[in-house]
């Protein structure tokens, strides 16, 4: 599930990213305003929505899709700031360069761009969806079986909620910890490659 939302989460983030800085005013301001909402709202709130607010519109999800999409989609905000904030870091001669090799925006975007937003933005991004990774403890609110309802159910059955608790933790340290390993072997692959 953590997987999934991740990668959602970067294809919304790099969409609205993209969105932001183009030339066409509607699609920014629909990105911005994505943005901004989905940034000042309550994770929880948010996935209450997509879970209990879209069948009013007719719009049916299992649990763990409404889940995914919930988490996906309110990442992916963060994620977007995180690429915007690395688009403008990049030297506007840099764009110029590749204006005058003959490349257009996407070209540019794709060979010259974007390898080098990717290289500044890998630990903000990795803290991202390490904060994700523990933000599907939220979706035992809707039902969705993971780690915290699974302990929960056997709380309720032990009367034991120390050990099922401190389990838990143990399992979302370790993730998180792996994520953070994944980042960092990331991180040292890009400083070689300058």
């Amino acid at each position: 599930m953590s997987i999934v939302s991740i990668l959602v989460s970067w294809l919304c983030g790099l969409a609205a990213a993209l969105a932001q800085e183009s030339r066409w005013r509607s699609l920014a301001a629909v990105a911005r305003f994505y943005v901004w909402f989905v940034r000042g709202t309550p994770t929880l709130i948010q996935i209450f929505l997509v879970y209990f607010g879209l069948p009013q519109f007719g719009i049916r999800m299992s649990p763990y899709v409404a889940g995914v999409l919930a988490l996906g989609v309110n990442s992916g905000a963060f994620v977007a700031e995180i690429i915007r904030a690395g688009l403008v870091a990049i030297p506007k001669g840099q764009r110029e360069c590749a204006k005058a090799l003959g490349m257009g925006w996407w070209l540019a975007m794709r060979l010259v761009i974007l390898p080098q937003v990717l290289r500044i933005v890998v630990p903000p991004v990795t803290n991202e969806a390490i904060t994700l990774v523990k933000n599907t403890s939220l979706l035992s609110t809707i039902t969705v079986l993971e780690l915290t309802l699974f302990s929960q159910m056997a709380i309720a059955r032990t009367f034991r909620p120390f050990e099922f608790y401190i389990a838990a933790a143990l399992i979302y340290l370790a993730l998180t910890s792996l994520l953070a390993s994944a980042a960092a072997r990331l991180e040292r692959h890009y400083a070689l490659a300058r």
